[in-house]
This record gives structure tokens, sequence and C-alpha cells, in this order.
């Protein structure tokens, strides 16, 4: 029993779900860690799904200037409950997106708010569907839905503002 009780521990530090949806999806995968992260993942994804019509009236805005100077962005991150808002969690998911800002100068948060005169845009002008500059494996709608997931509230990027000296 303590080897189980260790490999939930293991799976809850990596995923950052609850104790009882490991040992579920621990069951689920007979055993298998790796195969258990996915189902956790998936899970993450369909409850992010779920918690997508809660308001979200909290938050923070978060700034992050590059080194140097010459590049900065403002992000308005937004969640549920100012309690969650002060985590630590949240606030390396706020500085995280503005880093994506600073970094990738997106246009748009995602496709419901490209006008509808704009013709030609590429995926990469929409900060959901770029690369998460920190881990290439995920995209930030997977790093928003996880953070959903582990914070257990709807969490919305409101707006930003990317700045460049001499632009």
């Amino acid at each position: 029993m303590a080897g189980s009780i260790e490999t939930i521990k293991l799976l809850r530090e990596k995923s950052g779900a609850g104790v009882m949806d490991c040992k579920q999806a621990l069951d689920e995968a007979k055993g298998d860690t790796e195969t258990a992260l996915k189902i956790l993942h998936k899970k993450g994804i369909s409850a992010a799904a779920k918690k997508t019509s809660r308001a979200a009236n909290e938050g923070l805005v978060e700034s992050y200037v590059h080194h140097g100077g010459q590049i900065g962005a403002i992000v308005e991150i937004n969640c549920e409950t100012d309690f969650v808002a002060r985590t630590p969690e949240f606030k390396a998911l706020a500085h995280d997106i503005a880093m994506q800002v600073a970094a990738m100068a997106p246009v748009y948060i995602d496709h419901t708010d490209v006008p509808e005169d704009e013709d030609s845009l590429s995926d990469d002008s929409l900060l959901m569907h770029q690369t998460f500059i920190r881990d290439p494996s995920k995209a930030m709608q997977d790093l928003l839905s996880e953070a959903i997931g582990k914070l257990g509230e709807n969490i919305v990027i409101r707006r930003f503002t990317r700045f460049s000296l001499g632009d």
C-alpha cells in the first residue's frame, strides 16, 4: 500500500490534481503513471470546459519588461476569487503569459477577438494558439486549461498590451 501512496503523491506533484483524482486515474491506468498523467490531462481539459461559463471578475494585472528595457508587456488575467488571484501558481501563470506576449507579439487573444474584416491572420498572431515559449510541447491554450484544472476556477485572459521601444 505504501508504494501506491507514494505513486499517488508523485502523480499529484506532477499534475496538481486532487488525491482522489490521482487515485482514480492510477486505477484506470492500472498503475502506469504516464497513462494516468494523460488521463488527468484529459480530465483537466474537460474540467476547464465546464468552468468557462462561470464569471471571472477577480484577478491581477502583471507586467514584464525584457532585459535591456526595450520590450515589455502588461496583461490582465481574471479568475473567480481573490483567494486564487493571490496564489503563487496564479501569479506565476500571469507572469508566464506576460512574458509570452512580450516575446511572441500576439495581436489577439483568440479567434473571438478578431474583427470580421480581418481576413488573413495566422495562428501565430493569436495568443491562445501560440506555442508556449517555456515548454514547446504545449500550446498556450493547454497552459491555461492546466491552470484551470489545478486551481479549480475559471481563468480568463482579459486583455494585453505589448510595448516595443520605437513602435
